[in-house]
């Protein structure tokens, strides 16, 4: 007997137990699919980390963790332990070596957003995903004093155009009790999306950070004029950290000691891909379980299949032996309680792959917009064949239990009717 005749009596054996085979096919279609979207998620956030920010050598912040410096500097998680002088910065700024910096100043925000004090500089030298510059979907930097360019999941989310006004508030909380209302903000620019913080962040200038806060950082603002203001030095005193590109990155390890070892205050330098490397260790116990329960909850799904065979053995003697009658070989009865398995895993590998695709589909943008999560490859590819053929080939490991019983049952017992 060929294996299409195998093929075709597995298919229909599996249709015959209709109720049964479906529920085992459920199992194995949820169990693949919670697997994918497990690992797509994994990987997704590695990938949104790694890509977060590139062409950078050193970030300079007040000394605390690596890991904290990077979050809070360019993840805007968590906040600054204490903030660095302008003094000390423009003493970096001008060191040897330095092509060139940025300066950030962070504690404000926008309907939950964080807003970035910065200069004009952050849009021409910050990069992301293998040195990709930003790009602006509409508008351009901010040039007067009270303009603004958001990100693109702000300008999404909150529905947001250029020219439209926005309310800077005090703290970085979602809910704030402080708005600087007397001083508000007109959009100048959109950037395009990068997949990055750079999309939930509102960014203006440093003179303007230090214009909303000269009356007292928990007011409402400033009174004064804008022409004012714009004739004033709005310089600021203090900075929260920069950003450092080097002429050469040779030089990055003399100059992270130097300001490490900086007399006047206590500064830290971080290398990005350094600091990445240690969070990932930070996380990596948490990934792997992530990856070892995707593992258990697939294994589970297989035992379905195993348990779903094994009940039916018992039921299916007489069948057994009405093929070996008709002169089927105890090869083909193993062979054939092997294909159903196999036929059973392909079946939910397939749906459970295809439900993941259709999940990503409508979660990917909620992932983007509140976790800053970008979910890439959403096509099925060579992951999902790995996973299906694997799940399949499994099943029929499994399966060979069942069929090596089937095959050990003689054809007398199969013919013996119990009552």
């Amino acid at each position: 007997m060929s294996a299409a005749p195998i093929l075709s009596l597995a298919w229909r054996s599996i249709l015959s137990r209709g109720v049964t085979a479906l529920l085992t096919v459920a199992t194995v279609a949820v169990s693949v699919m919670l697997f994918l979207s497990v690992e797509k998620a994994r990987h997704g956030a590695r990938a949104s980390f790694e890509n977060t920010i590139s062409g950078v050598d050193l970030i300079v912040g007040a000394r605390s963790s690596p890991v904290n410096l990077l979050l809070y500097s360019v993840f805007h998680i968590g906040d600054a332990t204490n903030n660095i002088t302008w003094d000390s910065y423009q003493e970096v700024a001008n060191a040897p070596g330095v092509a060139w910096t940025v300066p950030i100043s962070l504690g404000d925000s926008h309907r939950g957003y964080r807003v970035v004090g910065t200069t004009q500089g952050f849009f021409e030298r910050y990069q992301y995903a293998g040195r990709r510059p930003l790009r602006f979907n509409e508008g351009q930097p901010f040039e007067r004093l009270f303009d603004a360019v958001v990100g693109a999941t702000v300008a999404r989310q909150l529905g947001y155009q250029t020219g439209d006004e926005i309310i800077v508030a005090h703290g970085a909380g979602a809910v704030s009790f402080i708005e600087h209302d007397l001083n508000p903000f007109t959009i100048t620019g959109i950037l395009a999306p990068t997949g990055t913080p750079v999309d939930r962040s509102v960014f203006v200038s440093l003179e303007a950070i230090e214009a909303i806060h000269l009356d007292g950082a928990t007011g409402r603002g400033t009174a004064r004029s804008l022409e004012e203001l714009e004739a004033m030095d709005l310089r600021p005193d203090q900075i929260t950290a920069f950003l450092v590109g080097l002429d050469s990155p040779v030089g990055a390890l003399r100059l992270q000691r130097a300001v490490n070892t900086y007399p006047r205050e206590p500064l830290q330098a971080i290398m990005p891909g350094v600091a990445l490397a240690q969070l990932w260790q930070v996380v990596g116990a948490a990934e792997t379980t992530l990856a070892a329960v995707a593992a258990f909850v697939v294994l589970t799904g297989l035992i379905s299949i195993l348990i779903s065979i094994l009940t039916s053995l018992n039921e299916r003697r007489r069948e057994m032996a009405i093929l070996r009658a008709l002169g089927a070989r105890p090869g083909h009865i193993f062979a054939l309680l092997v294909m159903e398995a196999a036929l059973l895993a392909l079946a939910g590998a397939l749906i459970g792959a295809g439900l993941t695709h259709g999940a990503l589909q409508l979660g990917a943008p909620v992932l983007e917009a509140r976790y800053g999560i970008l979910i890439a490859g959403l096509a099925p590819g060579l992951t999902d064949a790995v996973v299906v053929a694997g799940v399949t080939l499994a099943a029929a490991v499994l399966g060979a239990f069942p069929a090596w019983r089937a095959y050990r049952q003689s054809l007398a017992d199969g013919m013996t009717i119990r009552v």
